[in-house]
């Protein structure tokens, strides 16, 4: 029966109540339908090996991994639909080491105190009682990284005690130390369950299974066998009607292990160190199982014993076996040879001197071979990278980038209006260098789309335009050019003086052939060209390329640095565990992303100032426009990749991966961002794409505020565009992320 959330459980509830657990993954069943209680107050040890589920079933109680099927409540709560309301209740060791290696012990402490919600007072009084507690008040001061693995140990298990939880999940909290440690760390334990705290410990120690009130062995995902270690104990598989268990202190125990599995009348046979503990039936005696093995009475010793908790599991273990897989024949004929009787040493000659031996410079070469290319085969990741990488490589560099400068976006204010001025602006846009972006009808708005980015050139035509080509007198017309981009600058300058001169002799030939007379002349009377075109550079008027790309490559410097440091971080505190540690934490989803991403938002807002210094006093690129203006988009940017950082580390499970996916994100970021090449020489499709890329907009409005000295409402496209691909970034990276290893 689902018990409701807001229902407090009865005090004789048990602690944690499984049922039926079960969680594949894919086709690999990792807990098959297991069920348990653990009353308050106990220690319950969940045994098995290495792969049996042990770890699974922990995070399942956790709420960070999911079942497949079945429920388990803790604390009367849900596991998965209520976890957040267990885990304050609850304190974790992982079986890995896995927390801060480069923090202090206290500042460890201080840390899982603060997201466990203890401040002040409480948070040094609690850190006073668990470094007591741990007896690792000495070590206060140490890095934990430098801590032996006892310590270590001791360290996790005070962080999880911190916020005093009621309940205690350890997962194989004595493995990789020494026996001593263990004693040690065990006492803790029992001190615990003396104060009332719940414990659920998974181990692979019989001993330790002997210390557990109650006692789950799980093997091949299934649980065997439940209960308290003296009833297991009792069990009639374990020790049936009619045999005894003896062990047996013989001389060579190993040589003889086969031999005695193969007696009629033996049960089961197993070394235990120098000896061996016999199950036969009761008809058998010692001192017919010595007599069969031809041993003389005086080198050996037998006793009756009862069944160990090993003896039960072993038992078990091999009744499953026998159950689910046929039995497979052991040879453990193969023992180490005993050391021969010493002889006599005999003088001899003096050796020769050895000879060297050359190795062989491809040996192995088949081996690792052969393991490489099983490494990148179970690597998706490394294959997308070194197949897709280069197509999309060529694909931009043969496709999308083209060098030749066409299709300039042009905004034409034609005072004039009438056939000549309209003439004139087709023939701009038949040379194909130039496309007619848009006509305005007054200064400011022909003005405003120069500033704004929209278009790079600008012509205006007087209004006298065609009366002056008809009295015969010299026509001006100006052409104002954004010298920010000097490539496109140059081809828009050389094209337009081009033009006013391929008009002109035009316009001449066929005056001077009709009317044998000057086609045009200026005030003083003198002949010259119909049409005058001034250019004049706007923005960057010496054409210094440095003013085109320094501007650029600080958007590009500035999502370098936020995405792979983000990325980075996230991921590496992935591989080495700290951040399971943290979900199963009562930290928020996003209190852990802020906490996580304000620091790099702090280091990137100072590496923007830092880059834009060295722009302004190194390339001697001034800021033409409102700094603060710039400072406030800068942040809105940095936002936005620090989201691209968070989606690369829920896609990455390797920093390897972290950084794959990052170059993938940073290749069309350079190229394709309008920071190289222009991307109105793109085809549709591409250019479309370079809408999706959030440092292109950047781009434009470090060159619109730093070059042009745009103002918002220049900027306001850009601005928009940024902003929804800051919002849909963020959207799915939030999505992505979750509290949870699945």
């Amino acid at each position: 029966m689902n018990r409701p959330a807001s229902e407090p459980p009865a005090s004789d509830a048990p602690a944690i109540d499984v049922r039926g657990l079960t969680r594949h993954f894919g086709e690999v069943v990792a807990v098959e339908d297991v069920s348990f209680q653990v009353q308050r107050g106990a220690i319950f040890g969940l045994l098995g090996p290495n792969g049996s589920g042990k770890s699974t079933i922990i995070r399942m109680l956790l709420g960070i991994l999911p079942p497949t099927s079945g429920a388990a409540y803790v604390l009367g709560h849900r596991s998965l639909e209520e976890s957040e309301l267990i885990k304050p209740r609850v304190g974790y060791m992982s079986q890995k080491f896995s927390l801060y290696a480069d923090l202090s012990v206290r500042e460890n402490l201080d840390f899982y105190g603060r997201v466990y919600g203890l401040e002040g007072e409480r948070l040094a009084e609690r850190r006073a009682y668990v470094l007591g507690l741990t007896e690792i008040g000495d070590y206060e001061h140490q890095l934990a990284g430098n801590l032996s693995g006892g310590w270590k140990q001791r360290l996790a298990l005070a962080c999880s005690l911190i916020h005093d939880p009621e309940i205690l999940m350890l997962d194989e909290p004595t493995a990789g130390i020494d026996p001593v440690a263990r004693r040690h760390l065990w006492d803790l334990l029992f001190e615990l369950s003396g104060r009332g705290v719940t414990q659920l410990v998974t181990t692979q120690y019989m001993d330790e299974a002997e210390r557990c009130t109650d006692v789950g062995y799980i093997y091949l995902s299934r649980m065997l066998v439940l209960g308290k270690p003296d009833q297991l104990k009792q069990l009639p598989q374990v020790s049936p009607e009619g045999t005894k268990r003896y062990e047996l202190r013989i001389p060579k125990a190993t040589e003889h292990l086969t031999g005695l599995r193969g007696m009629h009348g033996v049960r089961d046979a197993t070394l235990f160190g120098e000896t061996v503990h016999v199950l036969v039936d009761e008809s058998l005696r010692p001192p017919q199982l010595i007599d069969r093995l031809g041993l003389e009475g005086n080198d050996t010793r037998a006793r009756e014993i009862p069944p160990s908790l090993e003896d039960v599991f072993v038992t078990l273990t091999a009744n499953a076996e026998r159950d689910t897989t046929p039995p497979e024949e052991i040879d453990l004929t193969e023992t180490a040879a005993e050391p021969a009787e010493s002889e006599p040493v005999l003088e001899a000659e003096t050796p020769p001197p050895p000879k060297t031996v050359k190795g062989k410079t491809l040996a192995g070469l088949g081996a690792v071979l052969v393991k490489e290319l099983v490494h990148i085969r179970r690597q998706p990741s490394t294959l997308f990278f070194m197949l897709v990488i280069p197509v999309m490589q060529t694909l931009i560099f043969g496709y999308a980038i083209d060098t030749q400068i066409e299709n300039i976006p042009m905004v034409v204010f034609d005072m004039d209006g009438r056939q000549h001025a309209r003439e004139l602006t087709s023939s701009f846009v038949n040379t194909r260098r130039f496309r007619l972006e848009e006509h305005v009808l007054d200064e400011d708005s022909f003005h405003r789309a120069i500033t704004s980015g929209r278009a790079k050139v600008g012509l205006r035509i007087p209004p006298d335009y065609s009366d002056r080509l008809v009295r015969g007198e010299q026509a001006s017309v100006q052409v104002l050019i954004d010298g920010s981009d000097s490539q496109v600058a140059t081809t828009a300058q050389s094209t337009a003086n081009l033009l006013g001169l391929s008009l002109s002799i035009q316009m001449a030939r066929a005056k001077g052939e009709s009317l044998q007379v000057a086609p045009a002349r200026n005030e003083t009377g003198e002949g010259v060209l119909p049409i005058d075109v001034s250019t004049r550079m706007l923005f960057n008027p010496d054409l210094d390329s440095s003013h085109f790309f320094v501007p650029g490559l600080v958007g590009i410097i500035l999502q370098l640095v936020t995405l792979f440091l983000t990325s980075f971080a996230i991921v590496r505190e992935r591989e080495l565990g700290t951040l399971e540690q943290l979900f199963v934490t009562p930290v928020g989803r996003m209190g852990l992303l802020l906490g996580k991403l304000l620091p790099y938002a702090m280091i990137g807002f100072v590496e923007l100032l830092l880059v834009l210094t060295v722009m302004v006093y190194v390339f001697g690129v001034p800021v033409s426009g409102n700094l603060a203006l710039l400072l406030v988009l800068a942040m809105l940017f940095m936002v936005c990749s620090l989201g691209l950082g968070l989606l690369v580390s829920t896609l990455s499970k390797t920093q390897l991966e972290a950084m794959q996916f990052a170059f993938i994100i940073m290749l069309p970021s350079v190229l394709l961002s309008g920071f190289m090449f222009p991307r109105s020489e793109m085809p549709l499709p591409i250019y479309l794409v370079t809408f999706a890329i959030p440092v292109t907009y950047f781009i434009e409005i470090l060159r619109g505020v730093v070059l042009r000295g745009a103002d918002l409402l220049d900027l306001v496209p850009w601005i928009v565009g940024l902003s929804i691909c800051c919002i849909a970034v963020l959207w799915l990276s939030v999505m992505r992320f979750q509290k949870r290893l699945a």
